[in-house]
């Protein structure tokens, strides 16, 4: 299962920046909400990124069906 947020590393491979001021320049042009937390890293939600670049998450979730044999 995928985290909610992007990894560190995987900030850096969207962006192509390793400076966190020179992330939030990036995701900023290009349109990627993020946050930046007091220590400065950048956070970033995996399904918006996703959503943006077209990504359709394929999950399938099981469909709840009654025990009919428990009595």
């Amino acid at each position: 299962m995928s985290s909610t947020f992007l990894s560190s590393d995987e900030v850096h491979e969207l962006t192509g920046r390793r400076q966190h001021a020179a992330q939030v320049r990036t995701l900023r042009t290009m349109g990627i909400e993020h946050r930046v937390r007091p220590d400065g890293s950048v956070v970033v939600l995996r399904a918006h990124v996703e959503a943006l670049m077209g990504v359709t998450a394929s999950r399938r979730v099981a469909e709840w069906q009654p025990n009919w044999s428990a009595a």
